[in-house]
């Protein structure tokens, strides 16, 4: 195998690798180590793949089953690949500090992102690291919030998605297909046994059995968590650029400050419950 070269974005996550083509099958020490970084640095930047749809998804297989897209976007390409195609994308959702579909009982374990069209200027994506932002909570409110339960819905999504022209599909058909889940707001990484906030945004609405004005004052104080830069990377897309981030950990935020096409091609690999 090629040593891979790791160099981290930031003291608390990401990093870049080089010395890896992710368009052919990694051989197993490779895969081994790809898998260790990511468990390490949550987000991994690959530059200049330029992969083809069929070597994205061979990609994402290598760590596990695909996830269909649970709200498919109105782009077209194969089933496996969510392609998101903006050129205005304020307000959309992605603006909103999230992890992918949490509003499902078993999300997603990690998201591959390809970039294929970039911006000229703008059309970042940031990152913050959940477990850093439960680390930071003071020793009372990691009491507090330790057994608390979240309901996350997906309503927001598909009127964000339906609003901002990305999807055309009949909103409470998804709802009920999708009804709320119930999630920890601490959860325990399956891998690594870390504890993490796991509460976003984008699609929790409210603690459970606590009073509404109390669980809206906690999420607050939640959510701020991923807003501190300390817990935080920035990548800078090129076209074909990969990122590889492990979803279970790790919360985004697309910085919607650009007015020219966007498109990213984003294959999810399928996670387990949280506890």
């Amino acid at each position: 195998m090629s040593a891979l070269a790791v160099r981290p974005l930031t003291a608390q996550i990401g990093a870049e690798i080089d010395g890896v083509d992710l368009s052919a099958p990694l051989e197993s020490d490779t895969l081994a180590a790809v898998r260790a970084a990511m468990l390490e640095h949550i987000v991994l930047v690959f530059r200049d793949q330029h992969l083809d749809e069929a070597q994205h998804i061979a990609f994402a297989q290598q760590f596990g089953d695909v996830h269909l897209p649970p709200v498919p976007t109105k782009h077209g390409g194969p089933p496996e690949i969510n392609v998101l195609d903006q050129m205005n994308p304020k307000g959309d959702g992605a603006d909103l500090w999230h992890s992918d579909n949490s509003y499902i009982a078993t999300p997603p374990m990690g998201s591959v992102l390809k970039a294929v069209q970039i911006p000229s200027v703008g059309g970042d994506t940031c990152f913050a690291n959940m477990y850093a932002a439960y680390d930071a909570l003071s020793g009372p409110m990691k009491r507090y919030v330790e057994d608390l339960v979240a309901v996350h819905d997906v309503t927001g999504s598909l009127l964000r998605a339906v609003q901002g022209g990305n999807a055309d599909f009949d909103v409470d058909a998804l709802r009920r297909k999708m009804p709320p889940v119930e999630q920890p707001v601490v959860r325990t990484h399956p891998e690594t046994g870390r504890r993490l906030l796991y509460v976003n945004e984008a699609s929790t609405a409210y603690i459970k059995d606590v009073p509404p004005r109390e669980s809206d004052e906690v999420l607050s104080l939640l959510y701020s968590q991923a807003r501190s830069p300390e817990v935080q990377c920035r990548v800078q897309w090129h076209d074909g650029d990969v990122v590889f981030f492990d979803n279970r950990c790790a919360q985004h935020y697309a910085v919607p400050d650009y007015h020219e096409r966007r498109v990213m091609h984003r294959v999810t690999i399928r996670g387990d419950r949280p506890v």
